[in-house]
């Protein structure tokens, strides 16, 4: 039992290892833009799908997580997963233009994409279930920490060489972790021949694409037909024959029956919501720093950054708060920081301060913070017997869902304002009817936590309160 413990603690600390190096892939090179376009001879326009089209990619990937867990043996997606992402580093280093860097981004992603769901179940499955809230506490620190670094070290690396080295420094990275976790990864679970219903991953696919990359669109083209409307429609009409399919065949992509308990659903709503408020957030306050108070795309920078580093220590803080008094009480300080935190906002003018602005952003982080990892771990604990699905669908609507936060945030702050933020009154009241409007989304959280999040849910209670 010791030795089968411990072999699964190793395991965790490789896949933890690994999970944050590849985490760190998805926000490193945008410090490395300007240097690209230039190098290439490309427009932002292009160029921006290096970030985005990683972002894309890593939403589409997490449904697959439940069916590769079932069907894999953990040390082959590891395996499996760093070097593809070491191939991908390699590829994305020699790129002679920017058609082959994109390309190798979406490698790297579907490593990513595949690593870090299954490294939380990985945690859920080594790791005793009291125990989970330190240890997710722990993984999101760490998980969060590393994207937020990444692009101040990524800068470093491009003034000391060029945008290239930034490559090849992961796929050394990659490659001294890919030794090691050959040699010592032992633990594994139990797999089964499990098929893959190649028509409901293209669903899937389609689903979570058209969805993401419709409302991403929305704050460059608006309500185009093209661009906006026919992806997110397109989308919709997938994800529903998905979810039919899903509930009609003997195996499925995912198993949706861990929707029928009520308390995942719910827990599962406060941490989309939660999410859908904090990727607004990240949109629109850049926006108010540079447009609206006329500061510079610096300044914007710091006056988010101790807010993140806030958010990111809170990422531990929280789990370990939620074991001490219980996660609902966690989770109603969570949005009451946040409600205070966007009601400053509110206040914002024209001529609002730096140290002002930094100080309300430090308030609002904390919500998130505090929040996020009790909620997701919660959610999980409820449904125990299914961590594999339920893993995969708590993600994914997360994903989805910050998304469309992100471009809606943009679309209602623009459409408040007349259709253009700028520096000027108007501006500002847009900005805080917008964060007015997020106010209005965390108090429905908070209601969600009053009435159905509860510190101990009992079997009896996820038997008898189910949906039917």
């Amino acid at each position: 039992m010791n030795v089968n413990l411990n072999k699964g603690y190793i395991t965790l600390i490789i896949f933890i290892l690994a999970a944050t190096l590849l985490s760190s892939a998805q926000s490193v090179v945008t410090t490395g833009l300007a240097n690209i376009m230039a190098d290439f001879s490309a427009s932002s326009t292009t160029v921006q799908w290096i970030y985005s089209s990683f972002l894309l990619v890593l939403g589409v990937m997490i449904p697959t997580s439940a069916y590769i867990t079932r069907r894999f043996k953990i040390k082959t997606i590891l395996l499996a997963s760093l070097a593809l992402f070491f191939v991908a580093s390699l590829i994305a280093y020699f790129a002679p233009n920017i058609e082959v860097l994109i390309f190798a981004r979406v490698l790297q992603a579907i490593g990513s994409g595949v690593l870090l769901p299954i490294t939380q179940i990985v945690i859920f499955k080594v790791i005793p279930e009291e125990k989970w809230q330190i240890f997710m506490g722990l993984f999101g620190f760490i998980i969060g920490i590393a994207p937020a670094l990444a692009p101040t070290l990524g800068g470093m690396v491009i003034d000391a060489s060029s945008w290239r080295g930034i490559f090849l420094i992961f796929a050394a990275l990659t490659f001294i972790i890919l030794v090691i976790g050959a040699v010592l990864v032992k633990f594994e679970l139990e797999t089964s021949d499990y098929p893959l219903d190649i028509i409901s991953l293209i669903l899937c696919v389609i689903a979570c694409v058209g969805i993401m990359l419709g409302f991403s669109n929305i704050a460059e083209y608006g309500s185009s037909i093209l661009y906006v409307i026919a992806p997110i429609v397109i989308g919709i009409i997938c994800l529903f024959v998905f979810i039919k399919r899903q509930i009609s065949i003997e195996h499925p992509l995912l198993n949706l029956a861990v929707l029928k308990n009520k308390y995942f659903v719910w827990g599962t709503m406060f941490s989309a919501i939660l999410y859908f408020t904090m990727c607004g957030l990240n949109v629109i306050m850049p926006l108010f720093v540079q447009s609206v108070a006329y500061h510079s795309a610096t300044t914007s920078g710091l006056i988010l950054l101790p807010g993140t580093i806030i958010m990111i220590v809170f990422n531990f803080v929280g789990p370990l708060l939620a074991s001490k008094i219980g996660v609902r009480k966690v989770l109603i300080l969570s949005c009451i920081f946040s409600i205070v935190g966007f009601g400053s906002m509110m206040t914002y003018n024209v001529n609002s301060s730096v140290e002002y602005m930094i100080l309300t952003q430090i308030i609002r982080a904390i919500g998130p913070g505090l929040g996020l990892m009790p909620a997701v771990t919660w959610t999980m604990s409820v449904v125990s017997d299914d961590i594999e699905d339920a893993t995969a669908i708590n993600n994914t609507v997360r994903q989805i869902i910050g998304s469309v936060g992100a471009a809606i945030a943009v679309v209602l702050m623009a459409v408040f304002a007349g259709g253009n933020v700028c520096h000027n009154q108007l501006s500002a009241n847009a900005f805080s009817i917008t964060s007015l409007i997020m106010i209005i989304l965390t108090i429905i959280s908070l209601f969600i936590v009053i009435i159905y999040i509860k510190d101990k849910v009992k079997n009896d209670d996820v038997t008898e309160e189910s949906f039917n």
